[in-house]
């Protein structure tokens, strides 16, 4: 997907700074305003995450995704499977999944970072992304900034994700670089100039579908791990991110959820029992 690779170098890859889960609230929210993210390794229990990814597995299986069996940690796609797919609809309906991202552990953290109560969105991206292909760089805020804007993501691998499956990368620094905070991260992917003739949708919201030359305008390292099951990955909508190309025989499967203070207005494109996401009732007109 991506149109140069990433130099495995010291000044252009770096690791990402890991966090102890248990350090005090200030500490954790000192941490992520200076790095634009944390890092969580084994934030969740192994054998939790082993019995949520079958059952999500099996969902997949049965909708023809994956090929059947007993979905051990090795996850194989089928000729259906040819892009990067999100189903919401699978994550809504596994009470395994829901009760891993929105139970008491992450709410604890979310509430910990906010410093007050929180809600969640009930759309849950739950991805699986097949061999040869990877997630272009982005900020988060582009697709959903219409509400609060302390908004955090978390992003879950739900297998094992060594460098060739395709992990998270993060640009060093960018949450900080004023072409993110306010030029960018301001932009709404669902509006679109009616004056103009521009195609409803037409903007996919990437900064660019190459990671190498992103880095080479932008400046930093892309940060990346060698993540497990069970990690977490907590970051807030000005972090530019994406992911490495998938270059192995196997599929990656991991989660984006949202969480933001109950206090303050949420986006609609992303609550309620049937969220529109981005479909029609998503786009804005405006006269430019």
């Amino acid at each position: 997907m991506h149109a140069r690779e990433v130099t495995l170098d010291a000044t252009h890859l770096g690791e990402l700074r890991r966090t102890e889960p248990d350090r005090d609230p200030t500490d954790l929210q000192r941490r992520l305003a200076d790095d634009g993210y944390l890092y969580l390794p084994g934030f969740h229990d192994t054998d939790h995450v082993r019995a949520v990814r079958a059952d999500v597995g099996a969902r997949f299986a049965a909708d023809g995704l994956l090929e059947p069996g007993p979905l051990p940690d090795r996850l194989v796609a089928t000729e259906s499977l040819r892009s990067s797919t999100v189903r919401a609809g699978i994550a809504r309906a596994s009470s395994a999944l829901t009760g891993l991202l929105y139970g008491g552990r992450m709410v604890s953290l979310h509430e910990a970072l906010l410093g007050e109560p929180i809600v969640h969105f009930t759309y849950t991206w739950l991805r699986v992304v097949p061999p040869g292909l990877g997630t272009a760089p982005h900020g988060d805020g582009v697709f959903m900034n219409r509400g609060s804007q302390r908004l955090r993501t978390t992003w879950t691998p739900l297998v094992d994700t060594s460098f060739d499956l395709g992990g998270l990368i993060i640009l060093e620094g960018s949450h900080r670089l004023p072409e993110i905070t306010d030029d960018y991260g301001r932009r709404d992917v669902d509006t679109f100039c009616r004056n103009t003739g521009e195609t409803p949708g037409s903007w996919d919201g990437a900064l660019s579908h190459d990671p190498a030359e992103l880095r080479d305008r932008l400046g930093g390292r892309w940060l990346t791990a060698d993540f497990r099951a069970g990690d977490v990955i907590v970051f807030g909508m000005f972090t530019v991110h994406g992911s490495l190309d998938n270059t192995s025989d196997q599929v990656r499967m991991s989660t984006d959820s949202r969480y933001q203070p109950a206090s303050e207005p949420t986006d609609e494109r992303w609550i309620g029992p049937e969220p529109i996401a981005h479909g029609p009732d998503a786009k804005k007109g405006l006269i430019c």
